[in-house]
């Protein structure tokens, strides 16, 4: 990294250790703050470890819920990080495989998609995708709908602790191959491990670099 990333890095880290505070849910749109800062939300398909990413980066046990049972969160959560707050970060429900009713997954949907489309102080969206399985159909309905929507958006790789080196290299590359037919992609490609704590440091500052553009 040059001298400005490790600066960046290093600031991020502190502000990511520092306070992080959930602030609200919201299950409709009329429910939303007040869009006073700057945000990065984080989608991905249900049990691609979103919770554990989130509380990974903010270094905190369960600031976001953790469950077995996939689909679990079914709203627009909010927490406010730095003091005074610098940005939020949304946990956005989990597409794909929810174990609940089609009118509920349907619900969801539409929820994200308005949210996305309508949120003038998003700044990026970071879409996971599970490292043992790479892009799904499901995750490349996300990333046109981002693309149409021209929201900017970062694909993360999680688990990659649970790979092999080489299946995990092959599927980086797979991703990034694809990644560059999107016009909404980012060009960098994130390869993090919330138990390993690979890669967390990079996205940190990937999200305060987003915050601030």
């Amino acid at each position: 990294m040059t001298q400005e990333e490790q600066d960046l890095a290093r600031e991020a880290s502190k502000l990511f250790s520092g306070r992080v505070d959930f602030l609200l849910s919201a299950p409709q749109l009329k429910f939303l703050p007040d869009g006073d800062f700057p945000e990065i939300a984080f989608c991905g398909r249900s049990n691609v470890g979103k919770s554990s990413l989130l509380n990974a980066l903010t270094g905190r046990r369960a600031i976001a819920r953790t469950s077995v049972t996939p689909g679990r969160t079914q709203e627009l959560n909010f927490f406010e990080v730095g003091e005074p707050t610098q940005f939020r970060l949304v946990d956005m429900p989990g597409y794909g495989f929810a174990k609940a009713p089609v009118k509920v997954v349907e619900k969801w949907r539409a929820l994200v998609r308005t949210f996305l489309k309508g949120r003038a102080v998003l700044k990026r969206t970071l879409v996971l995708v599970d490292s043992r399985h790479g892009l799904k159909d499901v995750d490349r309905e996300m990333m046109k709908m981002l693309d149409e929507t021209a929201v900017g958006y970062r694909l993360v790789l999680t688990k990659a602790d649970k790979i092999k080196a080489s299946e995990l290299e092959a599927v980086a590359q797979a991703v990034s191959e694809e990644m560059r037919r999107h016009p909404a992609a980012h060009p960098q490609l994130h390869l993090t491990s919330s138990e390993k704590g690979l890669g967390l440091d990079e996205l940190r500052a990937a999200v305060l670099a987003d915050v601030r553009s």
